[in-house]
């Protein structure tokens, strides 16, 4: 309870779907939520916002679910929309150890409200600090017992910046193998920042 958690994810295509259900059926509330979207009131975040366990919500948009846009305002949700290419720079930054990123977008606009501005070479950008979440939720394809994961096709959207940005990081799997079984060349989440897999 009141965890940031990070939940990857476009339109909850890539979202770790028995992760959110563990997270409903154990009653877990009070959260800040990291992700792209707001996805659809029966899928991905979506259900966590029918169920009301979120109390803020970082996010590029949530114009495809009517929960969202009901539950974010007066006293509901706290909403944080932020620029798409932001959000994932801002990720990367808190992967990385980085202390944020510089970026033009939002100048001129309300996004650039209460933020610093720093100049370079004659340009004005926004200093957006990076995110970074107690616990990350992944999906992925593969793994193996490791904790190496492959993605599948767009799924792998947020999955691989998240998995580096959070504390710790549970892997919803399709199945596991045996450590030599994946090409190494092809692994896209190396298995360090793996704590956990789940085989759903």
């Amino acid at each position: 309870d009141g965890m940031t958690v990070l939940v990857p994810g476009f339109l909850a295509c890539g979202t770790p779907e028995t992760l959110i259900d563990a997270l409903i059926a154990a009653g877990t509330a009070n959260l800040t939520a990291i992700c792209n979207d707001s996805a659809y009131p029966d899928c991905g975040i979506g259900k966590l916002i029918r169920h009301g366990r979120l109390r803020r919500f970082i996010t590029t948009h949530q114009g495809t679910n009517a929960d969202m846009k009901s539950r974010s305002s007066g006293d509901g949700i706290a909403l944080e929309l932020v620029p798409q290419g932001t959000l994932i720079e801002r990720l990367r930054s808190g992967g990385a150890g980085l202390g944020g990123v510089l970026t033009p977008t939002g100048i001129g606009t309300p996004v650039e409200e209460g933020k610093r501005k720093i100049e370079v070479n004659g340009r004005e950008y926004l200093l957006e600090p990076p995110l970074r979440g107690d616990v990350a939720l992944i999906r992925a394809d593969v793994a193996d017992r490791a904790g190496n994961l492959l993605y599948r096709h767009t799924a792998r959207n947020y999955n691989p910046v998240m998995a580096t940005a959070a504390d710790w990081v549970i892997a919803e799997v399709a199945r596991v193998v045996e450590p030599g079984e994946l090409d190494p060349d092809r692994v896209e989440t190396p298995g360090i920042y793996v704590d956990v897999l789940v085989v759903r």
